[in-house]
């Protein structure tokens, strides 16, 4: 297999079964929904071999507003590894992102390619997964109400650094959205949604690590012996108390960006978990 006879193409509804076959391949826990949710909110390139019949390889560009995009679901079939169609994937997503400044979440293996493509390191994603264990819901939390999204929306944005509103309408759809007040207004969020092999908690923002971990807290309740992810930056710190929790630590990926943009001044708003690697 040669990457002349793989033909690069646009990704569509027709290639999500071949695409779930290759993140299984992976090892990746993403059902056939969770394609369908991550081709929803993006754009992708998808390599077929000489037949057009068999997806080789995945890419995924996900666009918030013009000013920032992820790159995710990259994936190349075994059988078609070493020929370089990883770095064709990625050159094609990074067209597709046009001016957008660019983020992602590597492996290891992947680390190379995405620094000779000109990604910077800036930081440690942790995965914590596990059956819950029994925690208590937190008075100050509560479900989100309807109206509240465009103040959920502009909570994220400050935290995030860009306008992911059709992404958090899109969880407020599928899945629950909570909010922490003082009285006064919304001062932090979190989402939890069905992923994979049960559940994912994120995003989760908030003004600080007591704030951040209410929220979780919240989402994890009376959900005692059910399968929770949540994807943190290790810099957050809350490994320990996820881990109390009965989310233990099971693997890390590299945070990278493509400009790396250095917010002026200390954020106001964290992010104690990611709607997801893919979607950050």
């Amino acid at each position: 297999m040669t990457t002349s006879t793989i033909l690069l193409t646009a990704f569509r509804a027709e290639h999500l079964a071949g695409a779930a076959r290759l993140s299984h391949q992976a090892n990746w826990p993403h059902r056939l929904e969770d394609w369908e949710m991550a081709l929803y909110l993006s754009a992708g390139i998808v390599a077929l071999d000489a037949m057009a019949s068999t997806v080789l390889g995945t890419v995924l560009m996900t666009p918030y507003k013009q000013d920032v995009a992820t790159i995710n679901m990259v994936i190349v079939d075994e059988a078609a590894r070493g020929h370089g169609l990883g770095r064709r994937l990625m050159e094609a997503a990074i067209a597709l992102a046009g001016s957008r400044a660019l983020r992602l979440i590597a492996t290891p293996e992947g680390l190379p390619l995405y620094e000779k493509l000109g990604f910077c390191q800036t930081g440690s994603i942790i995965q914590h997964q596990g059956q819950v264990r029994h925690v208590e819901a937190p008075t100050k939390v509560r479900l989100a109400e309807p109206h509240e999204i465009s103040a959920i929306v502009d909570l994220d944005r400050r935290a995030f650094g860009a306008d992911r509103e059709e992404l958090l309408r899109v969880l407020a759809k599928i899945g629950r959205l909570a909010v922490l007040g003082d009285g006064s207004g919304i001062t932090g969020f979190g989402a939890l949604r069905c992923f994979g092999r049960g559940e994912v908690i994120g995003p989760v923002v908030a003004a600080s690590a007591e704030d951040g971990k209410a929220l979780l807290a919240y989402m994890m309740a009376g959900r005692q012996g059910h399968f929770v992810r949540v994807d943190t930056a290790e810099a957050t710190a809350l490994g320990p108390w996820l881990a109390d929790q009965g989310l233990v630590r099971v693997d890390e990926g590299i945070a990278m960006q493509r400009p790396v943009i250095r917010r002026s001044g200390a954020a106001p708003l964290t992010t104690f978990a990611l709607a997801s690697q893919a979607f950050g």
